[in-house]
């Protein structure tokens, strides 16, 4: 088969699941669910569909089995979008990669931040303390990192004149 059709399929299948998810369906386990991509078999009959479930493995697994619940649903709607000979059957595949990135990159930021105390860059009048302070700050940060946003408008030089 074409590559070039099996990739047009994986991506409508892709956006179809994600539209699904999003907005179709009403099942309260499913939260927090990112649809990261689609594979599908070079006779398009089935389809792995990899996502990405923030929360702890009770959440992720709550999730998993909600999209396993509403696979025939999700199913019927991919059928109405690609019009193909065969459908194909889905199975959802939990992708940890995001998770995982976002653990390597608050991991990169803390040892940043114990090397700029190690060099004497943290104000205060001793390391040890400003170290101690640094781990309090990182729990604080990793708590409230996943569901905060900074809407605060940056200022400039011209602003801080007037």
């Amino acid at each position: 088969m074409n590559s070039r059709r099996m990739a047009k399929a994986s991506e409508a299948i892709r956006e179809t699941v994600s539209t699904v998810v999003l907005f179709n369906l009403r099942d309260p386990r499913i939260k927090n669910v990112t649809v990261l991509s689609a594979d599908v078999s070079p006779d398009l009959r089935a389809a792995k569909i990899y996502v990405s479930v923030m929360g702890d493995a009770k959440a992720q697994t709550l999730a998993m089995h909600g999209l396993d619940s509403a696979r025939g649903f999700i199913q019927s709607k991919i059928a109405d979008r690609l019009q193909t000979k065969n459908t194909p059957i889905i199975r959802f595949v939990l992708d940890p990669s995001v998770k995982k990135s976002i653990e390597v990159s608050r991991a990169l930021q803390e040892a940043d931040r114990i090397d700029a105390a190690a060099r004497g860059e943290i104000q205060g009048s001793d390391t040890a303390a400003g170290l101690e302070n640094i781990a309090d700050d990182t729990d604080e940060d990793l708590e409230g990192e996943e569901s905060a946003t900074d809407d605060s408008p940056e200022t400039t030089d011209d602003d801080e004149r007037v």
